[in-house]
């Protein structure tokens, strides 16, 4: 299989698959195909998976589409203004992602929900408490919003990240919540009362424009109409 991308900042991935070659999506994402691709909807590793990925912000049931005959051709679009990456994954190469960062995949990939470790603080982190996590064995396209800023962190090496801008994660990277410090910087600051925290070794990928901050910079223009 090979493929392009094509389109920042409203992004497709346009894959050219093998004769029985399989593609999984999740969300519907399909935007278009050659005639031979066939698509069967599947719960994919039974009804435990299915509630795991439904908790983690994906649908509960995937789509598999296969070249049949021949080589074929699909194209996933993004849903939203940013980028589309792709990520081998394997033995050690794992990846930890942002809800519904998912796209699509090879058949090989497979998908769980992740949860941040402490779970007292993690129910406040909003987004940051449940991502997904990337094993298995394959190619994965993951859709991030906006720009993306990457950074390789040593061994204890930290960043202190705003809630919903972390999109993506090595799995040996560890993640955790810690509340902004002081009262009235909390209540006043106007950056909420909790940020994420991730430690190295590891890489990271940070996002400019998560969706939750756009839904909320638009938000009032929509409630008073003007």
């Amino acid at each position: 299989m090979n493929y392009t991308i094509e389109g920042e900042p409203l992004p497709v991935v346009i894959c050219n698959l093998d004769a029985n070659e399989t593609m999984i999506t999740e969300k519907g994402a399909m935007s278009w195909m050659s005639p031979n691709m066939k698509m069967e909807t599947s719960s994919n590793g039974g009804i435990g998976k299915m509630f795991g990925r439904a908790f983690s912000g994906e649908a509960m049931f995937q789509n598999r589409y296969t070249a049949m005959g021949g080589p074929g051709q699909i194209a996933f679009a993004s849903s939203f203004p940013g980028c589309i990456r792709a990520f081998e994954i394997g033995p050690g190469q794992e990846i930890i992602a942002q809800k519904s960062a998912f796209l699509a995949s090879t058949a090989g990939v497979q998908l769980s929900v992740f949860f941040q470790k402490r779970l007292g603080a993690g129910f406040f982190g909003g987004e940051g408490f449940i991502m997904q996590r990337l094993s298995g064995q394959g190619l994965v396209f993951l859709e991030f919003d906006g720009y993306i800023k990457e950074y390789d962190l040593g061994p204890g090496q930290q960043m202190v990240i705003d809630t919903g801008y972390l999109a993506a994660m090595s799995a040996s990277c560890s993640m955790d919540i810690q509340t902004v410090p002081g009262i009235k910087n909390a209540l006043f600051g106007g950056e909420g009362l909790f940020n994420t925290v991730v430690t190295g070794p590891g890489h990271i990928w940070l996002q400019s424009m998560p969706v939750s901050q756009m839904a909320g910079a638009i938000a009032p223009f929509i409630a008073t109409g003007k």
